[in-house]
């Protein structure tokens, strides 16, 4: 017993045995990770000993540490853009438009004053997030908790404001806590599509297909910041299931802002422009780039209709069939993998009748494959997912892949 207490004491274990000792590892810690000296001896002693069995080594280490503007800096340089070695400044292009995140923050705040039921939840970032600003506002502070479901039993309206790619690490508690449940919980899910410095890790792809299989989930994606209003002020309306609006990290498009979001029709989308030969459908923030490709398409003699589903579920089956019966080609865009809000068409589509008439349909989503940190609008690129790719697909699907001009896709791009 004397011999095994100075070994624990030796290997850092000041006050005694630990939950992994008891689990079966051979516990060394804690160590200084940032001193090498101290680190490499443990490292290599740990290789060569051929009887310690499975190790658990803790090493205590700090983010940012050993450069000074990472250190003084809040978020310790998470997700950063490029920015100059010596000072640490950041090259960050400013924007006349707000960011969606405050977008959020501020149609919560709008919410939350006209509704004291309302609660904000973050998984420990109301930074990212934007319910900081919540947290700011004196009345509301006592507001902002750590759980969901429960509260929803009780009358009270959450708002769990979280990553695309954090919420899909708690999937089985969304089916069995909230979706069987039908409770009304409110998913404000926050970088939505590509995410240009936080990488690969923060790319929200996927939340489109794992909650639109979901029995009674309503799942919207705003165009531009106006929308974010709009869809926050629905989500705070619904009352009977559970509800996610996504948006994109970044700035808005500049729109003029309402004071307060307005309720919108639960399942309904919107006409942008109206034409005849095309239709773009778009599912979130890449409304825009489809309004520039009709624009383009117009001009080449192919009139094109440009419409914002808004809902992923449910969809819009009126504004669809019209779509199908009066154009010739149409086309999906969405910021998500596949398996998403194109599936769903596609099934409705099927199932209706409406592919048996000639309609040529053609959909955009993700590539099936991981993009490495880039500025967001390179990744849209490399993704096929700009004006001047709709524009050529549009074109292919008429067969008249010909007049697909490379200097006008050139200048869309």
């Amino acid at each position: 017993e004397a011999a095994g207490k100075v070994d624990e004491y030796a290997r850092g274990m000041v006050t005694g045995g630990t939950m992994f000792e008891e689990l079966g590892f051979y516990y060394v810690g804690p160590v200084d990770g940032h001193n090498l000296d101290h680190l490499l001896p443990v490292l290599k002693n740990l290789r060569d000993d051929k009887e310690a069995g499975p190790v658990l080594l803790h090493c205590v280490t700090e983010k940012g540490h050993g450069y000074q503007p990472a250190e003084a800096s809040a978020d310790k340089y998470h997700g950063v853009t490029k920015f100059d070695v010596v000072t640490g400044k950041q090259e960050k292009p400013k924007s006349n438009a707000p960011s969606y995140t405050s977008v959020f923050a501020q149609a919560l705040i709008a919410e939350a004053e006209a509704d004291d039921r309302i609660i904000a939840i973050t998984a420990a970032m109301p930074g990212g997030t934007g319910i900081d600003k919540l947290l700011m506002q004196r009345n509301n502070a006592i507001r902002v908790m750590t759980f969901a479901g429960g509260m929803a039993t009780e009358g009270y309206k959450p708002f769990a404001a979280i990553y695309s790619t954090f919420l899909q690490r708690a999937y089985d508690q969304v089916v069995h806590d909230i979706a069987i449940q039908s409770l009304p919980v409110r998913f404000a899910i926050d970088r939505a599509g590509y995410v240009g410095a936080d990488g690969s890790t923060h790319c929200g792809a996927f939340d489109l297909p794992y909650l639109c299989t979901l029995p009674g989930f309503v799942v919207m994606a705003s165009s531009d910041e106006a929308e974010l209003m709009h869809m926050t002020a629905t989500a705070a309306a619904i009352d009977d299931r559970p509800s996610a609006l996504r948006y994109p990290r970044g700035e808005g498009i500049g729109v003029e802002m309402p004071a307060k979001g307005k309720v919108l029709e639960i399942g309904k989308g919107r006409i942008i422009r109206e034409g005849t030969a095309v239709a773009l459908l778009s599912l979130g923030a890449r409304l825009q780039e489809c309004l520039k490709a009709a624009d383009a398409l117009t001009a080449m003699g192919h009139s094109t209709t440009v419409a914002d589903a808004r809902f992923a579920k449910p969809l819009d089956h009126d504004m669809i069939r019209r779509l199908a019966r009066e154009h010739e080609v149409l086309v999906t865009i969405e910021e998500g993998s596949v398996g998403g809000f194109a599936a769903h068409v596609l099934q409705f589509l099927a199932n209706e009748g409406l592919l048996e008439s000639g309609l040529k349909v053609r959909v955009i989503t993700m590539p099936d494959r991981f993009l490495e940190q880039d500025k967001p609008e390179t990744q849209y690129e490399q993704a096929g997912m700009k004006a001047s790719h709709l524009v050529a697909t549009a074109l292919a699907a008429l067969g008249r892949a010909d007049e697909a001009n490379p200097a006008v896709l050139a200048e869309l791009a």
